[in-house]
């Protein structure tokens, strides 16, 4: 049977939408409704799917997990079935056709709707903010999000006809937020938009990222700041000195170049050349010294030979990526690559060729972590399980990069302590050690 005045809640996809997830978790404890998040087995009286519509994959996922919980709903586990986001945004239509179990749909920007259709359970003083959350990551650690949509429609992509065009947050609210978050314990703010090359250019006329992180910078209480998904073209150079300069914000930062061969990246619409590229990583690691880039890559594209190939693995063993995940190519429904560029490149030779660039950055990770060895690196740690504890450096975002593993640790560290810690062994994605000195 459903429990009443429980609402369970599953997040599907991007760390993006995972801040909307959170916001809905806030928006129903205001309103008196007890959320709980990604539960294994769901019995609410009402479950909420937020689900990513971006790629083949995650569209399936998605689906299949609607589907699984519409099987509940016949079987009388859970009550009424909701399903939010990317991908009923994308496809509403074709999904209430399909599935019509499935009791109230919403899109990507419209979920507070849903929220309007419960009844209020107790009193309360206001509904909170749009950006207050009920955080479901570890509670010194944050992800930050301060854009929405995208103007750069890449021909693979389908965002731009999900999210819309490029929308940035103002820098006062974001400044809100931080303090608001800092004041529940978070230390790390991770930054995320599906584009930061171009923050503040709707709003203010000129890109203003450089001008938001020195001042989320100035923020007591905020010891990280690290930045996730930046556009190669059209890059804020002024940015570097910000982050040269404050040391809060991580020598890190995730920028996608997807390609480094001239054809592929114009049939790709990056609006960036090979050259350019090439500039830009340089000035990069001499304007920031020490910074970590990680990027993505991708096989098999339209335009992809032999040749183009070759310049993409001698792209990967020349710049050394820091951090590097790659995918294959596949057409996605609404984009300018499926209406306009043929796709003849055999699944099986995309995965030959992901699978080589993969296993080139596996032994560069390797060295590159072997250079740490013997190293003190400052480790924010996430977990404690019996003696060891888990945790991360500057260099690493949470879920996609390396863990350090701490076999020896004080009595009183605690999750989100900052430790030094003498790395001693290094593989591709993990480093091990032992903490170094007292707590800082």
């Amino acid at each position: 049977m459903p429990k009443r005045s429980r609402v369970d809640v599953i997040s599907l996809g991007c760390s993006k939408n995972l801040v909307e997830t959170e916001r809905l978790l806030k928006q129903l404890e205001a309103k008196g409704y007890a959320p709980f998040f990604d539960c294994e087995n769901p019995v609410g009286e009402y479950v909420v799917v937020n689900t990513c519509g971006f790629i083949s994959d995650a569209k399936e996922e998605s689906i299949n997990t609607i589907l699984s919980l519409a099987q509940k709903k016949k079987n009388g586990e859970i009550g009424k079935l909701v399903v939010m986001g990317c991908l009923s945004q994308r496809y509403l239509e074709e999904l209430k056709r399909e599935i019509p179990e499935v009791d109230h749909w919403f899109g990507k920007f419209d979920w507070t709707d849903f929220v309007e259709l419960l009844p209020s359970l107790k009193q309360t003083e206001g509904t909170p903010k749009i950006w207050e959350r009920k955080l479901t990551t570890p509670p010194h650690s944050a992800y930050l999000k301060i854009a929405e949509g995208c103007n750069r429609f890449c021909a693979f992509c389908a965002i731009p006809h999900i999210t819309g065009r490029y929308h940035s947050r103002p820098i006062d609210e974001i400044l809100e937020e931080v303090r608001s978050l800092v004041a529940q314990g978070v230390k790390e703010f991770n930054v995320i938009a599906q584009d930061l090359s171009s923050y503040g250019t709707d709003i203010y006329g000129k890109n203003s990222l450089a001008v938001l992180i020195d001042r989320i910078a100035d923020i007591k209480g905020v010891e990280w700041i690290r930045l996730h998904y930046a556009y190669p073209a059209d890059f804020p150079e002024d940015l570097m000195e910000v982050m040269r300069k404050r040391d809060n914000v991580c020598k890190y930062l995730d920028i996608a170049f997807q390609h480094i061969s001239d054809p592929v990246l114009k049939n790709m619409r990056r609006h960036i050349s090979r050259g350019e590229t090439l500039n830009l990583i340089a000035k990069l690691r001499h304007d920031v010294p020490g910074i970590r880039i990680r990027t993505t890559l991708m096989t098999g594209f339209p335009g992809e030979g032999e040749k183009e190939f070759e310049e993409l693995k001698e792209f990967v063993a020349s710049c050394r990526f820091d951090r590097m995940g790659a995918f294959t190519y596949c057409e996605e429904d609404d984009t300018f690559a499926a209406a306009n560029l043929q796709d003849i490149i055999p699944d099986e030779e995309k995965k030959r060729r992901l699978d080589i660039i993969m296993g080139m950055q596996q032994e560069i990770s390797q060295e590159l972590n072997e250079q740490l060895v013997g190293t003190v690196q400052k480790v924010l740690v996430d977990r404690i399980e019996g003696k060891m504890a888990f945790g991360r450096t500057q260099y690493d975002s949470p879920e996609v990069d390396p863990e350090v593993v701490i076999n020896e640790i004080n009595p009183d560290v605690k999750p989100g302590s900052f430790i030094d810690v003498r790395i001693t062994e290094a593989y591709p994605f993990e480093l091990i050690g032992v903490q170094d000195g007292n707590k800082i």
